[in-house]
Protein backbone atom coordinates (compact mmCIF):
# COMPACT_ATOMS: atom_id res chain seq x y z
CA UNK A 1 0.00 0.00 0.00
CA UNK A 2 2.42 2.51 0.81
CA UNK A 3 4.72 1.88 -2.38
CA UNK A 4 1.74 2.36 -3.98
CA UNK A 5 1.55 5.77 -2.77
CA UNK A 6 4.81 6.14 -3.40
CA UNK A 7 4.25 5.77 -7.08
CA UNK A 8 1.49 7.97 -7.33
CA UNK A 9 3.49 10.84 -4.86
CA UNK A 10 5.97 10.24 -8.00
CA UNK A 11 3.65 10.33 -11.06
CA UNK A 12 1.86 13.50 -9.83
CA UNK A 13 5.34 14.87 -9.70
CA UNK A 14 6.21 13.89 -13.09
CA UNK A 15 3.34 15.55 -14.19
CA UNK A 16 3.62 18.80 -12.73
CA UNK A 17 7.36 18.50 -13.97
CA UNK A 18 5.84 18.39 -17.56
CA UNK A 19 3.78 20.39 -17.36
CA UNK A 20 5.87 23.09 -16.01
CA UNK A 21 8.35 22.30 -18.69
CA UNK A 22 5.34 22.70 -21.59
CA UNK A 23 4.85 25.73 -19.77
CA UNK A 24 8.18 27.41 -20.33
CA UNK A 25 8.79 26.29 -23.84
CA UNK A 26 5.29 27.92 -24.78
CA UNK A 27 6.32 31.53 -23.24
CA UNK A 28 9.77 30.96 -24.78
CA UNK A 29 8.06 30.23 -28.05
CA UNK A 30 5.55 33.61 -27.50
CA UNK A 31 8.60 35.63 -26.84
CA UNK A 32 10.18 34.38 -30.16
CA UNK A 33 7.13 35.31 -32.02
CA UNK A 34 7.21 38.69 -30.56
CA UNK A 35 10.14 39.37 -30.87
CA UNK A 36 10.09 38.10 -34.54
CA UNK A 37 6.93 40.09 -35.23
CA UNK A 38 8.37 43.35 -33.72
CA UNK A 39 11.38 43.17 -36.10
CA UNK A 40 9.48 42.30 -39.21
CA UNK A 41 7.51 45.53 -37.91
CA UNK A 42 10.98 47.84 -37.95
CA UNK A 43 11.79 46.43 -41.33
CA UNK A 44 9.04 47.06 -43.21
CA UNK A 45 8.50 50.48 -41.23
CA UNK A 46 12.53 51.36 -42.39
CA UNK A 47 11.60 50.06 -46.18
CA UNK A 48 8.30 52.72 -46.10
CA UNK A 49 10.29 55.63 -44.40
CA UNK A 50 13.11 55.01 -47.41
CA UNK A 51 10.74 54.48 -50.41
CA UNK A 52 8.72 57.51 -49.26
CA UNK A 53 12.02 59.44 -48.81
CA UNK A 54 12.53 58.23 -52.71
CA UNK A 55 9.99 59.05 -53.56
CA UNK A 56 9.90 62.78 -51.92
CA UNK A 57 13.31 63.15 -53.65
CA UNK A 58 12.38 61.93 -57.18
CA UNK A 59 9.54 64.68 -56.57
CA UNK A 60 11.53 67.28 -56.07
CA UNK A 61 13.57 66.59 -58.73
CA UNK A 62 10.69 66.70 -61.13
CA UNK A 63 9.51 70.47 -59.66
CA UNK A 64 13.36 71.53 -60.45
CA UNK A 65 12.89 70.25 -63.94
CA UNK A 66 9.60 71.77 -64.51
CA UNK A 67 10.87 74.98 -62.88
CA UNK A 68 14.01 75.25 -65.14
CA UNK A 69 11.79 74.46 -67.89
CA UNK A 70 9.45 76.72 -67.33
CA UNK A 71 11.74 79.53 -66.39
CA UNK A 72 13.72 79.01 -69.90
CA UNK A 73 10.51 79.07 -71.77
CA UNK A 74 9.29 82.20 -70.26
CA UNK A 75 12.57 83.63 -70.85
CA UNK A 76 12.13 82.78 -74.48
CA UNK A 77 8.81 84.37 -74.92
CA UNK A 78 9.99 87.50 -73.26
CA UNK A 79 13.15 87.92 -75.74
CA UNK A 80 10.38 87.33 -78.47
CA UNK A 81 8.14 89.68 -77.42
CA UNK A 82 11.06 92.84 -77.21
CA UNK A 83 12.33 92.13 -80.60
CA UNK A 84 8.72 91.88 -82.07
CA UNK A 85 8.08 95.85 -80.61
CA UNK A 86 11.36 96.72 -81.28
CA UNK A 87 11.23 95.45 -84.91
CA UNK A 88 7.85 96.91 -85.19
CA UNK A 89 9.35 100.08 -83.64
CA UNK A 90 12.19 100.27 -86.30
CA UNK A 91 9.61 99.51 -89.41
CA UNK A 92 7.33 102.10 -88.30
CA UNK A 93 9.71 104.88 -87.65
CA UNK A 94 11.42 103.71 -90.93
CA UNK A 95 7.86 103.97 -92.94
CA UNK A 96 6.75 107.59 -91.27
CA UNK A 97 11.01 108.85 -92.51
CA UNK A 98 10.21 107.66 -95.98
CA UNK A 99 6.72 109.32 -96.56
CA UNK A 100 7.95 112.65 -94.61
CA UNK A 101 11.21 112.48 -97.81
CA UNK A 102 8.45 111.85 -99.79
CA UNK A 103 6.53 114.61 -99.21
CA UNK A 104 8.99 117.10 -99.00
CA UNK A 105 10.66 115.92 -102.82
CA UNK A 106 6.79 116.34 -104.16
CA UNK A 107 6.69 119.75 -102.43
CA UNK A 108 10.51 120.67 -103.62
CA UNK A 109 9.26 119.46 -107.55
CA UNK A 110 6.16 121.67 -107.35
CA UNK A 111 8.21 124.52 -106.49
CA UNK A 112 10.47 124.10 -108.42
CA UNK A 113 7.78 123.97 -111.47
CA UNK A 114 5.96 126.79 -109.94
CA UNK A 115 9.84 128.61 -110.01
CA UNK A 116 10.21 127.45 -113.85
CA UNK A 117 6.64 128.69 -115.46
CA UNK A 118 6.97 132.19 -113.30
CA UNK A 119 10.78 133.33 -113.29
CA UNK A 120 9.94 137.61 -113.12
CA UNK A 121 8.42 139.09 -110.44
CA UNK A 122 7.64 135.68 -108.23
CA UNK A 123 11.48 134.59 -108.22
CA UNK A 124 11.95 136.49 -104.91
CA UNK A 125 7.91 134.77 -103.68
CA UNK A 126 8.44 131.23 -104.46
CA UNK A 127 12.27 131.34 -103.10
CA UNK A 128 10.78 132.53 -100.03
CA UNK A 129 7.83 129.90 -100.13
CA UNK A 130 10.43 127.12 -100.92
CA UNK A 131 12.37 128.44 -97.47
CA UNK A 132 9.42 128.26 -95.49
CA UNK A 133 8.46 124.77 -96.91
CA UNK A 134 11.33 123.27 -96.09
CA UNK A 135 11.88 124.78 -92.33
CA UNK A 136 8.02 123.51 -91.59
CA UNK A 137 8.79 120.25 -93.39
CA UNK A 138 12.55 119.79 -91.25
CA UNK A 139 10.35 121.19 -88.11
CA UNK A 140 7.80 118.63 -88.78
CA UNK A 141 10.27 115.35 -89.64
CA UNK A 142 12.20 116.63 -86.34
CA UNK A 143 9.00 116.29 -84.45
CA UNK A 144 7.79 112.90 -85.80
CA UNK A 145 11.62 111.43 -85.72
CA UNK A 146 11.54 113.01 -81.58
CA UNK A 147 8.23 111.54 -81.42
CA UNK A 148 9.07 107.90 -82.73
CA UNK A 149 12.34 108.21 -80.63
CA UNK A 150 10.39 109.11 -77.42
CA UNK A 151 7.88 106.40 -78.31
CA UNK A 152 10.66 103.25 -79.11
CA UNK A 153 12.66 104.23 -75.64
CA UNK A 154 9.03 104.00 -73.81
CA UNK A 155 8.53 100.82 -75.38
CA UNK A 156 12.40 99.46 -74.35
CA UNK A 157 11.97 100.73 -70.96
CA UNK A 158 8.57 98.74 -70.58
CA UNK A 159 10.66 95.93 -71.58
CA UNK A 160 13.34 96.19 -69.47
CA UNK A 161 10.64 96.92 -66.58
CA UNK A 162 8.95 93.79 -67.56
CA UNK A 163 12.60 91.94 -67.92
CA UNK A 164 13.63 92.71 -64.57
CA UNK A 165 10.46 91.93 -62.73
CA UNK A 166 10.96 88.54 -64.00
CA UNK A 167 14.62 88.43 -63.48
CA UNK A 168 13.27 89.21 -59.58
CA UNK A 169 10.40 86.71 -59.89
CA UNK A 170 13.29 83.87 -60.56
CA UNK A 171 15.64 84.96 -58.43
CA UNK A 172 13.57 84.86 -55.59
CA UNK A 173 11.75 81.18 -56.68
CA UNK A 174 15.29 80.39 -57.18
CA UNK A 175 16.49 81.21 -53.84
CA UNK A 176 13.78 79.67 -52.14
CA UNK A 177 14.88 76.14 -53.21
CA UNK A 178 18.27 76.92 -52.27
CA UNK A 179 16.75 77.84 -48.83
CA UNK A 180 14.86 74.47 -48.73
CA UNK A 181 17.89 72.11 -50.20
CA UNK A 182 20.11 73.57 -47.54
CA UNK A 183 17.26 73.33 -44.70
CA UNK A 184 16.84 69.55 -45.85
CA UNK A 185 20.61 68.86 -46.18
CA UNK A 186 20.82 70.06 -42.57
CA UNK A 187 18.28 67.87 -41.08
CA UNK A 188 19.65 64.77 -42.67
CA UNK A 189 23.00 65.33 -41.34
CA UNK A 190 21.19 65.93 -37.56
CA UNK A 191 19.89 62.56 -38.31
CA UNK A 192 22.97 61.38 -39.42
CA UNK A 193 24.61 62.26 -36.48
CA UNK A 194 22.13 61.05 -34.22
CA UNK A 195 21.70 57.57 -36.37
CA UNK A 196 22.27 54.73 -33.99
CA UNK A 197 22.82 51.90 -36.21
CA UNK A 198 25.65 51.46 -39.23
CA UNK A 199 22.53 50.89 -41.93
CA UNK A 200 20.53 53.84 -40.73
CA UNK A 201 23.75 56.24 -40.93
CA UNK A 202 24.74 54.71 -44.73
CA UNK A 203 21.48 55.45 -45.70
CA UNK A 204 21.37 59.02 -44.60
CA UNK A 205 24.80 59.24 -46.32
CA UNK A 206 23.69 58.46 -49.36
CA UNK A 207 20.80 60.46 -48.50
CA UNK A 208 23.01 63.51 -47.38
CA UNK A 209 25.25 63.04 -50.50
CA UNK A 210 22.38 63.80 -53.20
CA UNK A 211 20.93 67.06 -51.06
CA UNK A 212 24.14 68.36 -50.61
CA UNK A 213 24.35 67.78 -54.97
CA UNK A 214 21.24 69.52 -54.89
CA UNK A 215 22.00 72.67 -52.94
CA UNK A 216 25.18 72.96 -54.54
CA UNK A 217 22.52 73.00 -57.98
CA UNK A 218 20.68 75.54 -56.49
CA UNK A 219 23.36 77.90 -55.26
CA UNK A 220 24.76 77.44 -58.70
CA UNK A 221 21.23 78.76 -60.54
CA UNK A 222 20.93 81.31 -57.83
CA UNK A 223 24.36 82.88 -58.89
CA UNK A 224 23.63 82.68 -62.52
CA UNK A 225 20.31 84.38 -62.19
CA UNK A 226 22.30 86.98 -60.18
CA UNK A 227 25.59 87.18 -61.90
CA UNK A 228 25.94 89.74 -64.96
CA UNK A 229 26.22 89.10 -67.91
CA UNK A 230 30.00 89.22 -68.38
CA UNK A 231 32.03 86.66 -66.81
CA UNK A 232 33.82 87.79 -63.87
CA UNK A 233 37.26 87.87 -63.14
CA UNK A 234 39.03 85.85 -60.32
CA UNK A 235 40.25 87.81 -57.19
CA UNK A 236 44.04 88.48 -57.86
CA UNK A 237 46.65 87.33 -54.84
CA UNK A 238 46.60 90.88 -53.37
CA UNK A 239 42.71 91.09 -52.61
CA UNK A 240 41.28 90.95 -49.74
CA UNK A 241 39.65 88.05 -47.96
CA UNK A 242 36.76 86.82 -48.72
CA UNK A 243 34.17 88.42 -46.10
CA UNK A 244 31.18 86.59 -46.92
CA UNK A 245 28.70 85.02 -44.13
CA UNK A 246 28.64 81.20 -44.27
CA UNK A 247 25.67 79.67 -46.68
CA UNK A 248 25.43 83.21 -48.46
CA UNK A 249 24.60 82.05 -52.31
CA UNK A 250 24.89 85.60 -53.96
CA UNK A 251 28.72 85.39 -52.36
CA UNK A 252 30.84 87.12 -54.74
CA UNK A 253 33.84 84.48 -53.66
CA UNK A 254 32.35 81.92 -54.10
Amino acid sequence: MAEQKESSVLFSLKELMSLEENRIKEEEANKEAVARAEAEAKAAKERAARDAEERRLRSEEEARRTEELRRKEEAARLEAIRHGELEKARAETEHRSRMEALAAQQAHEQQLAALNSDRGKKRLKVVLGIISAVLVLGGIAIFVVLTNNAKAQQVKDEIAAREKAEAQQQLAALKSQYDEAQHHQEELEKQRDSAKDEATRARLEAELAAAKTDTQNAQKAVQQQHAPASTPTKPSAGSKPCTCPAGDPLCSCL
